[in-house]
């Protein structure tokens, strides 16, 4: 795995292209630019290697979710937000052959030379065009045959293709008033409407459920759904407050992603996993790779752990003392005491940086996409610190076409 420098003459040029030609509306955050200044290149044999790993950990985790969806006992020790809880019970319609189930997982390289997964985004994974476009706009750039890439947005769409009525109407719920969101939605419409199929952009409460089937109130744009494309996380559902929420939970109209998703969703997921493997369920994958996550309380006054909110998304709120800014640390660590089981305390890895032609060291994420059960491409970030948060810069994913 290594770093190829976008040349510097040619980087503008790269950048303007990413942002106007493949959806990345939003390349800065704060002052920082994150579009990357490299491509990241991984090689034949370590391709294979993650493609692997996601396809098993995927199997592991979908067995897992059909378990905790049957003994929901064992969900208790999730401590998923009450509303939530109580929607649990009419997910017992679940179809996973119905709905269409993406999820990615976070891959980090470790000074060990292993690899380590830090989580599982289970309920609505980003970087779509990300991780359709920009290895394409990186080869371009660099004039260059010598790497190739699994393109992400033809997997997804192909999937959704084979489950959704030909022409049919998808729903693509999202927040509409934050442009991140709006280009992962408009990448992914963009793609299904050259298919033939009516795309509606809307938020969750233009949706109605009616005898369990998806209606969209939308002006314009009213009557039946054939499916659902969710981008809006499902505890953010909650907080948003539209009246009918609840029916996402036990439509029978085609979702990506089925509320199903919250189980894995939570970093608190493998803290059910011993209840679960009484039911068949196993996690031999996940235990090779997901450092040792425990309850605060277990690990009170140990040195080498760090810990996660239990409904963090983009790195928010992880405890790495040299990645938090100002006096983040300390509040973390105040409200990880207020609120412990809100949090899990998880084994801190060593992350390996890798190091550039110019002599920077970068931490990196690399994403790695299921779809349906088979590996579906990737989405990576790289930091200067060892936490991948909103800091963190897009990177295309290259894979070596000879090593």
């Amino acid at each position: 795995m290594r770093l190829i420098t976008i040349p510097k003459e040619k980087y503008e040029d790269y950048r303007l292209k990413v942002m106007f030609n493949c959806y990345k509306w939003d390349p800065q955050f704060l002052d920082n630019n994150t579009i990357a200044k490299y491509a990241l290149v991984i090689s034949k044999k370590e391709h294979e290697e993650l493609e692997r790993l996601t396809e098993d950990m995927d199997y592991e985790t979908r067995k897992a979710e059909e378990i905790l969806n049957e003994h929901l006992e064992i969900t208790k020790i999730l401590a998923l937000p009450k509303k939530i809880k109580k929607e649990l019970k009419a997910m017992d319609n679940y179809d996973k052959d119905k709905h269409i189930r993406l999820m990615r997982y976070d891959f980090h390289p470790t000074i060990e030379g292993k690899w380590a997964v830090s989580e599982v985004n289970s309920d609505v994974p980003g970087g779509f065009a990300e991780a359709s476009l920009m290895p394409q706009a990186a080869i371009d750039i660099l004039e260059t045959n010598k790497y190739w890439y699994r393109n992400f947005g033809e997997i997804l769409t192909k999937a959704i293709a084979t489950k959704v009525v030909s022409g049919g109407r998808i729903m693509l719920v999202h927040c509409t008033s934050y442009s991140d969101d709006r280009q992962v939605m408009q990448f992914l419409g963009d793609k299904l409407k050259n298919m033939g199929f009516d795309v509606i952009y809307a938020a969750t409460d233009h949706v109605r459920f009616l005898n369990q089937e998806a209606i969209s109130i939308l002006s314009g744009n009213e009557g039946k759904i054939d499916a659902i494309v969710r981008f809006t996380p499902l505890e953010w559902l909650i907080d948003i407050k539209p009246k009918h929420w609840k029916g996402y939970f036990n439509t029978n109209t085609i979702s990506c992603n089925h509320p199903i998703a919250i189980y894995a969703q939570t970093k608190r997921f493998p803290l059910a996993w011993n209840m679960v493997e009484k039911f068949r369920g196993k996690f031999t994958t996940w235990k090779q790779l997901l450092p040792e996550t425990h309850e605060v309380k277990e690990v009170k006054n140990k040195s080498g752990y760090i810990y996660k909110p239990a409904c963090g998304r983009v790195g928010e709120r992880i405890s790495i003392k040299e990645a938090c800014k100002e006096d983040e640390y300390e509040k973390i660590l105040k409200d990880v005491k207020k609120h412990p089981k809100q949090y899990i305390a998880q084994k801190q890895f060593n992350s390996k940086p890798l190091v550039s032609e110019d002599g920077e060291k970068y931490h990196v994420c690399i994403g790695s996409y299921s779809v349906e059960g088979g590996h579906a491409g990737y989405y990576a970030r790289i930091s200067q610190t060892p936490r991948i948060d909103s800091y963190a810069a897009d990177i295309p994913v290259l894979i070596d076409n000879e090593k």
